[in-house]
C-alpha cells in the first residue's frame, strides 16, 4: 500500500483515526473512554492555593477536577481565571494547564495577547507567502488588539475563501472565550475529537486517499499495526530489535543487534532504533523521561548517532528536549506528554 491515507472509522464504539504512509502506520487517535479534559479544551475555572516551591497553583475546574497552572505572578486565589489543557494528565496528577491560549483550526492558529500576522516558515514560494500576507491582513482587519495570527501550512493552495472563513469562525469563537471570564468553573471549548484533529493535523502534505466508514480499519490492517505497537518489541533490521517499556519513573528503551554482534551491526541497529524511536513513542502515546541503553557504540560514533536522533526528534514536531550522553553511556532525553497512553485508552 503506497501513498499516505487517512483512515477514519471507529474502535470500540469510539471515533478514531489512523494515518498510514506507504503501509506503515504513522500516527493514531482514539476518542478517550470517559470525560477526562482533553489537550486542547479551554475552561474557565477558579484559581486555588499557590505551591510554594513549584512556581505555580492549582485551579479548580468542572466536577471536582483539578487543574495545574505554571504561573503565579498576577493570580488572586478564587477569582476566575481562563486557561488551555496542554497536556495529558497522569494517573492521580493534576491536569496540566497553559495560561497562554490557543485557538487552531484546519488553517489557522490564533494567537491571544500574541499579535502579529505569521505565516508557516513550510510555505517556502515567495508568490505564496504574499498572497497570504494580504490574506491574513484582510481577515483581520478590525481585530481585537493583542489577537494574533498564524496561518498554517495547509493554507497553500487551499480555496482563499475556505481559509478566510476559517478566520472568522476562529475570531468569533476567541471573542465569545476571551469575554466570558465572569462564573464559577465551566468548560467552554472542548478538546478537538480522534478525527476532528486527523483532520486538522494530517492535512498537510495533502494525504492521496482519505477512507472512512465502518470496515476501513479492518481493510487497512489497523488491528495488525495497534498489535505491533502494544507489544513492547520493535523489530531492526539484520535481526536486531529495540525493547520499549514503561515505568512509574521513566520509559526505558534497550536496543540489541540480534545474532550478529559486529561494530558494523551494532551501528546499523543503533541508527535504525534512533530513526524510529520518535514514532513508536507517538504511537504508544509515551512521554516523559526516556532513557535508552544503544547497543555498545564506540564515543567517536556518539556524534553520528545523536545527529541521527536531533533529525528524527525534530521530523517528529512534538516538544522535545534532547539531553545527551550520561556518564553510564545511556542517552536521556525527555518528550512531552501530549495524549494517554495508548495501552490506557484500549485497555
Amino acid at each position: 500500500m503506497k501513498g499516505r491515507v487517512i483512515a477514519l472509522d471507529t474502535l470500540r464504539g469510539r471515533q478514531a483515526a489512523a494515518l498510514i504512509v506507504d503501509g506503515r502506520l504513522e500516527d493514531f487517535l482514539i476518542d478517550p473512554p470517559d470525560n477526562a479534559p482533553v489537550p486542547g479544551a479551554i475552561y474557565r475555572g477558579i484559581v486555588e492555593r499557590p505551591m510554594k516551591g513549584q512556581g505555580g497553583v492549582f485551579v479548580k475546574l468542572p466536577d471536582g477536577a483539578s487543574g495545574f497552572l505554571r504561573q503565579v505572578s498576577g493570580l488572586v486565589p478564587g477569582r476566575p481565571v481562563l486557561v488551555q489543557v496542554s497536556g495529558a494528565a497522569e494517573p492521580g496528577k493534576a491536569v496540566p494547564l497553559t495560561a497562554r491560549l490557543l485557538f487552531k483550526s484546519r488553517y489557522a492558529i490564533l494567537t491571544p495577547d500574541a499579535p502579529g500576522l505569521n505565516v508557516s516558515r513550510r510555505i517556502r514560494d515567495a508568490a505564496v507567502r504574499a498572497e497570504l500576507d494580504d490574506l491574513a491582513s484582510g481577515a483581520m482587519a478590525g481585530a481585537a488588539p493583542g489577537l494574533g495570527l498564524i496561518l498554517r501550512s495547509a493554507c497553500a493552495g487551499a480555496d482563499p475563501e475556505a481559509v478566510t472563513r476559517d478566520i472568522a469562525l476562529m475570531r468569533g469563537l476567541a471573542g465569545a472565550v476571551l469575554s466570558d471570564l465572569a462564573g464559577g468553573p465551566e468548560l467552554l471549548v472542548d478538546g478537538p475529537g480522534a478525527q476532528e484533529t486527523a483532520w486538522r493535523d494530517w492535512a498537510d502534505p495533502p494525504p492521496d486517499e482519505v477512507a472512512k466508514g465502518e470496515g476501513t480499519f479492518d481493510a487497512l490492517g489497523v488491528d495488525g499495526f495497534l498489535a505491533d505497537v502494544l507489544s513492547p518489541r520493535v523489530p531492526l533490521p539484520g535481526g536486531g530489535h529495540m525493547m520499549v517499556e514503561p515505568t512509574r519513573a521513566l520509559i526505558a528503551v534497550d536496543v540489541n543487534t540480534g545474532p550478529d554482534t559486529s561494530p558494523a551491526a551494532g551501528l546499523k541497529a543503533n541508527i535504525a532504533a534512533a530513526r524510529d524511536l520518535p514514532r513508536q513513542l507517538r504511537l504508544r502515546g509515551l512521554g516523559g523521561q526516556v532513557v535508552v541503553d544503544f547497543a555498545p557504540v564506540p564515543k567517536k560514533e556518539r556524534a553520528l548517532l545523536e545527529q541521527v536522533l536531533r533529525a528524527a526528534f525534530k521530523a517528529d514536531g512534538a516538544e522535545s528536549s534532547l539531553s545527551g550522553w550520561t556518564t553510564l553511556g545511556l542517552y536521556e532525553l525527555v518528550r512531552k506528554r501530549d495524549r494517554r497512553p495508548l495501552a490506557e485508552e484500549l485497555a
